[in-house]
């Protein structure tokens, strides 16, 4: 073989008669993709070949590629009509390759990199997606951050009051929280500190003074648990987080400075003490449990009634619902339904809880009696992978194609900040944005629930600098609190990780308490309440002066993302759109200074001289306002360590 195993990549789409370089791979149907491949220097090709693989059906596709007249080194390119591809279908997940013919054989190009295909077989294949249109998301979120509540455990006004069944701790400040003996145990989830709305309203202004707009509420419907992932009813805000009145007094509060309010629907499973399962007796329905002919006993497949039945993850207090069944669909998206309910008690939309356990009809509809209610509510799902090629329960799941989330969560963003900041993984860094950012549509990209930790993971903190869980007891992560030395070290890596996180698209989210130092291992430690009085004021001012920044500048909105530099010890991002300022992020998670010799002048962002060199201490992020668009990274060199040269990718 006499050709090299690199071909540089372009791929610009048209719509309406317009020509745009790509800033993902996924595209509207009614887009024109034009795939542009170039040969390496003094290399040639009889023939190029694109391949398209259809996913659905397995039908392939094959584009003879033209060479472009007059290229030097050459150059190939091809034009493909989504709407060809996709056929009858609304949208469609497709992979393809580059077939180079040349005298001695032919060589496929595939791969996940986003600059040069490089020799693949046929899981190599490159990915992209074509979405339905209109594919229109919320604009009020584009360029806010979220702040996320674990509503019991946040703050108390003493308005709010416990009911049965409740344990009650007697001091927020000193107690833990309780826990099973090992992870993964049943537990009661019983113990509270009496956290509620109205004391989340009392501390909007703190909230906001973090560049807030969004505040994601963990569940807020009557149920048994301090998590409320077992609803009770629907149809009521828990008494203890302050009842109906508080969510409605929270939601027009914080409306006053500019944030509005996202929920989180559980719609998959109930409780089974529930006014609609009641296998307690708790309730005055009739619940499924007690009779068959219940109201809503068709909500609920039971293998052996009562006592055998479909729950989430073998969990028998989590029974599952069928979200097909009619009496439930109308339930929830009906005129007057569960969903209509809270949106028009001041709500701004929601996050779906397991969405990989919702059907594809189910999310469907409920984005369309979503958006008839008003295009501007927002719907994010939990997913933990890919969400663009994720297959859950054997099918494959069409969540960002237009018709069902507006957006996810972004937990692969989630490792790679972590490993890169703490272990200096610089292919994780890359892969991620290889992924996540070249798969997901520009609607999704822009909204991406990005974050460090949440509810249901370690917090950022311990994870940048605590001890392994692993092989550990619950009673001994219990304990378990970094030294003095460890604590400083993570809180630098934490300021490092944060920048990375404001800078990257979609919407950075704070759980409550990272931005003051908290620190605990997974549930139920990640869950421990607020430290009011003993926060980390310098830690909290670093996330406002983040806030303020992303706040200034439009770029954050919708601008795309160029990665320059990605070392084990350096990383140099830029967002840019087109129009606004371009704004570029250095930073050395190294233990040494660094110097980058950049191809153009740029100044520091809150102001100072124009210098094409950027000097970087030890474990540190600096923002720069990039004199010229067109810049590159010439050289970097860490103090002590060789050269290193060219390292874009």
């Amino acid at each position: 073989m006499n050709i090299q195993p690199t071909l540089i990549e372009r791929i610009t789409y048209r719509t309406k008669h317009c020509d745009k370089e790509a800033s993902s791979h996924a595209f509207p149907r009614s887009a024109s993709v034009r795939i542009e491949i170039t040969l390496p220097q003094d290399r040639h090709a009889d023939t190029v070949v694109l391949r398209i693989h259809r996913d659905a059906d397995g039908h392939m596709f094959l584009f003879p590629m033209e060479r472009c007249s007059g290229s030097v080194p050459e150059r190939f390119s091809a034009r493909v009509e989504c709407a060809d591809l996709c056929g009858d279908a609304p949208d469609g997940l497709f992979y393809y390759c580059c077939d180079v013919y040349h005298p001695e054989g032919c060589v496929s190009y595939g791969g996940e990199n986003t600059e040069i295909l490089v020799p693949c077989g046929e899981d190599g294949k490159r990915q992209f997606l074509v979405w339905q249109e209109p594919y229109e998301t919320p604009s009020w979120l584009r360029g806010g951050i979220i702040y996320h509540v674990f509503v019991d455990r946040f703050r108390r006004s003493g308005r709010a009051h416990p009911k049965k069944g409740a344990v009650m701790h007697a001091s927020w400040d000193t107690e833990d929280v309780a826990y099973p003996e090992y992870p993964g145990a049943p537990t009661e989830n019983n113990d509270f500190f009496g956290g509620d709305l109205y004391g989340i309203a009392e501390k909007l202004d703190d909230i906001a003074a973090l560049g807030v707009t969004c505040i994601y509420l963990s569940p807020v419907f009557d149920a048994a648990s301090n998590h409320k992932y077992d609803t009770g009813d629907y149809e009521h805000v828990d008494p203890m987080f302050g009842g109906d009145d508080a969510l409605r007094t929270l939601c027009e509060a914080a409306s006053a400075r500019g944030i509005r309010i996202l929920l989180d629907g559980v719609f998959n499973h109930t409780g089974a003490d529930s006014r609609y399962f009641n296998r307690y007796g708790h309730y005055p329905d009739v619940g499924a449990y007690q009779s068959r002919h219940s109201p809503y006993a068709s909500w609920f497949r039971f293998t052996s009634w009562p006592d055998v039945y479909d729950c989430w993850w073998n969990v028998p207090s989590l029974p599952a619902v069928r979200g097909d069944d009619p009496s439930y669909r109308a339930y929830m998206l009906g005129e007057n339904g569960i969903v209509a309910r809270w949106l028009r008690a001041g709500a701004a939309g929601f996050r779906l809880d397991v969405a990989d356990e919702l059907s594809d009809g189910f999310l469907e509809a409920f984005r369309r009696r979503v958006k008839q209610i008003s295009p501007e509510i927002m719907i994010y799902g939990e997913v933990w992978e890919d969400a663009t090629d994720k297959i859950a329960y054997g099918r494959r799941r069409r969540y960002l194609r237009g018709a069902q989330l507006d957006s996810v969560m972004n937990y692969p963003l989630r490792a790679a900040i972590l490993s890169y900041v703490r272990d200096g993984n610089a292919d994780a860094m890359r892969r991620c944005i290889d992924t996540v950012y070249r798969h997901c549509p520009k609607p999704a990209v822009d909204l991406l629930m990005n974050f460090l930790g949440t509810h249901d993971t370690m917090r950022a903190l311990t994870a940048l600098g605590g001890e392994s869980p692993e092989g550990r007891s619950n009673a001994d992560l219990s304990a378990v609190r970094m030294s003095p030395r460890e604590r400083e070290t993570a809180t630098a890596r934490l300021r490092i990780a944060y920048a990375i996180l404001i800078f990257m698209p979609g919407v950075p989210s704070i759980f409550y308490g990272d931005e003051v130092g908290m620190e605990g291992y997974g549930d139920p430690f990640c869950r421990r309440p607020y430290p009011w009085g003993r926060e980390d004021v310098s830690l909290r001012e670093y996330y406002r002066f983040l806030g303020q920044l992303r706040r200034r500048r439009p770029v954050f909105r919708d601008g795309s993302l160029r990665l320059l530099l990605c070392t084990s010890e350096l990383l140099l991002l830029i967002r840019e759109n087109g129009v606004d300022t371009p704004l570029l992020l250095a930073i050395n998670r190294g233990t040494t200074d660094a110097l980058i010799r950049l191809s153009r002048a740029v100044r520091p962002e809150q102001g100072g001289e124009a210098s094409s060199i950027v000097r970087l201490a030890p474990l540190c992020a600096n923002f720069y306002i990039p004199q010229s668009p067109e810049i590159s990274v010439l050289r970097a060199v860490m103090d002590g360590v060789s050269e290193r040269t060219d390292s874009t990718v």
